[in-house]
């Protein structure tokens, strides 16, 4: 499952957990940009990198994503498809998202050997994704952003069934069919991001991990598309050495000697196994980035940094998290501390071979405090660490956001012509990730008013 995004740009007043929450009004563009938006942008996905992690590190991973659900119960045997996978789109289908399937498909054929094609007319699919408004998903799941279940083939299948054994993932023995439900009215990038998480999740593992620096399979949201690490983790799945009806101990027999065969580089790393985080902790995560008041939050996130403490976490993404935690939920009422926070977060993520997304994430952060002090030059030093990582991780809405404090900053700085021409390239990358022109305009209002602060202050 997939949870809806609460990493917006949030320093112009306290964090909420809906993305843009600050901004109910966008303001005009520049007229020197034109009336309209300029053409939308997409990414050309390049080479994959393989993970960095030692493979007795990647095979707890592996075990506890394949025998864990998000929720902590215990999947009592591996299950997966037989045989060729098929999918098929159906509802409301936005347009982008057959092309982003062909190229998802292609890179499931190439890099995880899963033999996996389009549905054809009148073919029951493995894989239904049923494309529903927003609005009729949270009535139904109201935290998730699209979500993966088994046994149905509609989004009235799945209602009529809820909360049944009928769509209990771990009552199921065999993958026959299942469908994934994604929201039709959203950006292109959050289209991208459903289908690339919940496809891997309909064939793969079921758990997300907070502990993962390398993968979409962890509800930090940091990451948006599919890994090395995760594609590992879809071609042992389909490794003719795992089958169906396995259970964990049967499965931990078998893959060391199968990961040694698969990513061979991963015998000679050093790595720390790591345990399941508590459930105490996920709970205060729930709760840093939920929707309780502004002191919730904030109790929350110290929580979270408290057991992290006690888990003894050092060189760990879940420390790094509370951290990044402690900083969203302080940036508006003690910015110095939410800047220790922030630096203290970067400083462990750029500390772990994976987590550069994540700590793109926080110079996103930490540039924008900078803007809004009038520190410019700080401003465009930390966007220009980001920029090179954020376009590698192809998350159009974080590179639409950073290009647009570095516009603010240079505009600042007196560069009028630079300014320009960077927001005007910003604008296409905005389009893709952010969707509407509407939501466009609502971040750029957002960063012009962050760069207002800087000029009173």
């Amino acid at each position: 499952m997939r949870h809806l995004s609460v990493f917006a740009l949030c320093l112009a007043t306290a964090c909420t957990a809906t993305p843009s929450a600050e901004v109910t009004k966008g303001a005009p563009l520049d007229s020197s940009l034109g009336a309209s938006l300029p053409a939308m942008q997409g990414f050309v996905h390049g080479a994959t990198v393989a993970p960095q992690r030692s493979n007795r590190e990647i095979a707890r991973d592996f075990l506890d994503l394949e025998f864990r659900m998000e929720s902590g119960r215990a999947i009592p045997t591996f299950t997966r498809f037989d045989g060729t996978v098929t999918v098929r789109l159906q509802g409301d289908i936005p347009t982008t998202a057959p092309a982003e399937l062909a190229k998802l498909i292609s890179r499931f054929r190439s890099e995880a050997g899963i033999d996996i094609r389009p549905a054809q007319a009148g073919e029951d699919a493995s894989i239904t994704v049923d494309f529903q408004t927003r609005a009729q998903m949270q009535r139904v799941v109201p935290t998730a952003a699209c979500f993966v279940v088994p046994r149905v083939r509609s989004f009235a299948e799945y209602k009529a069934a809820r909360g049944g054994p009928e769509v209990d993932w771990t009552s199921v023995t065999r993958r026959e069919h299942v469908a994934i439900f994604v929201p039709s009215d959203t950006s292109p990038q959050e289209v991208r991001d459903c289908l690339h998480e919940e496809m891997a999740q309909a064939m793969g593992p079921l758990n997300d991990l907070y502990r993962l620096p390398d993968s979409v399979f962890n509800d930090d949201n940091f990451r948006t598309v599919l890994t090395g690490f995760d594609m590992l983790m879809l071609r042992m799945h389909y490794a003719p050495e795992m089958r169906n009806g396995m259970n964990e101990a049967e499965a931990a027999k078998v893959v060391p000697a199968l990961l040694a065969r698969l990513n061979p580089r991963g015998e000679g790393l050093d790595g720390e196994v790591k345990t399941l985080a508590p459930r105490a902790w996920v709970g205060a995560v729930e709760a840093a980035f939920g929707v309780r008041g502004a002191s919730g939050r904030a109790a929350a996130a110290q929580n979270m940094l408290a057991i992290a403490k006690a888990q003894g976490w050092r060189e760990d993404t879940r420390i790094a998290f509370s951290y990044y935690a402690i900083g969203r939920t302080t940036v508006a009422t003690d910015p110095a501390t939410a800047v220790k926070a922030f630096a203290e977060a970067g400083r462990i993520y750029r500390s772990l071979p994976g987590a550069e997304v994540h700590a793109a994430h926080v110079d996103m952060q930490l540039a924008a405090i900078a803007l809004s002090s009038g520190q410019y030059d700080q401003a465009i030093s930390f966007v220009d660490r980001a920029l090179p990582v954020v376009r590698q991780a192809e998350n159009a809405s974080l590179l639409a956001t950073l290009m647009l404090i570095k516009a603010e900053a240079l505009e600042g700085e007196g560069d009028a012509a630079g300014a320009r021409a960077l927001r005007l390239d910003s604008l296409g990358w905005a389009r893709y990730g952010f969707g509407s022109e509407q939501q466009v305009r609502a971040r750029m209002a957002e960063v012009a008013s962050l760069a207002a602060r800087g000029r009173r202050g």
